[in-house]
């Protein structure tokens, strides 16, 4: 994996009867230590039957009352591609101008890849959401959370296909909307850039630019209560 920094450790007490097979358990943590959110793309193509197996995957994410909220709008039309993109430039000024004495250093980081990567696809949160009562009667946003596993379900399988894929979030979602003819009450909530790259980053891309860095894991659990050290780090284990 990157760097040798991340293993499946396995001992006894973790194996049971429905693990899968030391190699297949090692790829899918592969998988989620190596994905990346990509701004840089290579152009090229995703064959058809790799697209379908993205989708696929991303559609057998699990969802809130089984509700499927997830709506997916493949951008083919060039023209329109630039439309958004210059929806997420606008939006990128915004967003520097509100950051204050971080203006410039964010306006040098490349925010995203639409008009260099193979594909663009436009996820929404399908309209009728409302008739949805099942487990989100008082957690109204467990429709976005079942849509963002959607995402992460496509997001690990690009990854292991070998593609890259970067989630744009830069973007008035009314002008999104209105660009993408989506009906009432539907919310767009991510474009994504997919395709070929030339390389994935070795770490974060906002790690590598120093703009954050991954807090250590043993801060942000806690045990019974919010602020107990949790047991599961205890002395001599990674604390990472």
């Amino acid at each position: 994996m990157s760097g040798g920094r991340h293993r499946l450790v396995r001992g006894p007490d973790c194996t049971t009867d429905h693990a899968f097979e030391p190699d297949a358990a090692r790829a899918v943590y592969r998988a989620i230590f190596e994905r990346r959110d990509m701004r840089h793309f290579a152009g090229g193509t995703v064959p058809p039957d790799t697209l379908r197996r993205l989708l696929r995957a991303a559609h057998h994410a699990p969802s809130v009352g089984f509700m499927q909220p997830w709506r997916f709008v493949r951008v083919t039309d060039a023209a329109l591609r630039q439309r958004l993109h210059e929806v997420v430039e606008l939006e990128r000024r915004r967003t520097a101008r509100a950051l204050g004495e971080r203006e410039d250093e964010f306006m040098r980081l490349k925010v995203q890849g639409l008009l260099e990567a193979a594909e663009v696809l436009a996820v929404a949160l399908t309209d009728g959401r409302e008739k949805h009562v099942f487990g989100r009667r008082t957690l109204p946003q467990m429709d976005l959370a079942s849509a963002a596993c959607a995402i992460q379900n496509l997001w690990l399988a690009a990854r292991a296909e070998g593609l890259g894929m970067g989630w744009v979030s830069l973007f008035e979602p009314a002008d999104v909307a209105a660009l993408l003819e989506l009906p009432p009450g539907a919310e767009p909530i991510a474009l994504l850039c997919l395709g070929p790259v030339h390389g994935f980053y070795a770490e974060p891309m906002l790690q590598q630019q120093r703009w954050a860095s991954r807090q250590p894991l043993h801060e942000l659990v806690h045990d019974n209560r919010w602020g107990q050290a949790s047991d599961v780090f205890s002395v001599g284990e990674c604390r990472s």
